[in-house]
């Protein structure tokens, strides 16, 4: 797979180092030539593909084969630029998939299809939710958002009282377009099939969309 990283920072360049093992060809574009000079040095990532230039800026983009890729990750420290990103990368260059930061947990909002964005990442958001996951029992926790919010993945742990405790979850009846992703018990995954049966305590993930997160609320839930 061919990733483009706009921003060579801390953030594009763990991201970087995460998904060239992984075998896939990754390019980072930094406008500050200071930081492309030190990681060409280095190698640093390893076997990562450099480039200076302002990724604003639709010629640069153009020279690193935008329209050959199939992820662009806008994690530049300015929102406003992860923006001009995003837009470019979708509407000139038909990026399959455009991932954004959101530095500035405010501009979230922004980041949605109309800007290009595919999926957006609120550090802040994120952490709270886990934060919220950590000491919440029975109650619905948003952990990501996806296609600009009309896709979600939650999680809920069941307490005792939860009417999906000791049910399988073929029982459960849960909308068409929501599915259990994951069971998390004891500090073990269990990869979810339909003769599951949930237990008290479990963590459900579950990815939903906006039309089915209030069903899929009540049944977990009963609220």
């Amino acid at each position: 797979m061919k990733v483009v990283i706009a921003g060579g920072g801390a953030v594009g360049t763990f991201i970087a180092g995460e998904l060239r093992p992984a075998g896939h060809e990754v390019s980072i574009i930094e406008v500050e030539p200071s930081r492309v000079e030190n990681a060409k040095l280095t190698n640093e990532p390893p076997d990562v593909e450099w480039f200076v230039g302002d990724a604003c800026e639709v010629e640069n983009l153009a020279r690193l084969g935008l329209a050959e890729s199939e992820v662009v990750a806008a994690v530049t420290g300015d929102d406003e630029d992860n923006l001009v990103i995003s837009l470019l990368a979708k509407q000139e260059f038909a990026v399959p998939r455009v991932v954004a930061r959101v530095n500035n947990p405010k501009n979230e909002w922004l980041f949605n299809e109309n800007w290009g964005v595919d999926v957006a990442v609120s550090t802040p958001h994120l952490l709270t939710a886990l934060v919220e996951e950590a000491v919440s029992v029975n109650t619905l926790v948003r952990l990501l958002s996806f296609e600009g919010g009309r896709a979600s993945l939650i999680e809920v742990t069941l307490a005792s009282e939860s009417p999906a405790a000791d049910r399988e979850i073929v029982e459960l009846g849960l909308p068409r377009d929501s599915t259990v992703v994951a069971v998390v018990r004891k500090d073990r995954v269990v990869v979810p099939r339909g003769d599951t049966r949930l237990q008290p305590g479990d963590e459900v993930l579950v990815m939903v969309t906006g039309e089915s997160i209030d069903d899929v609320r009540q049944i977990l839930t009963g609220a």
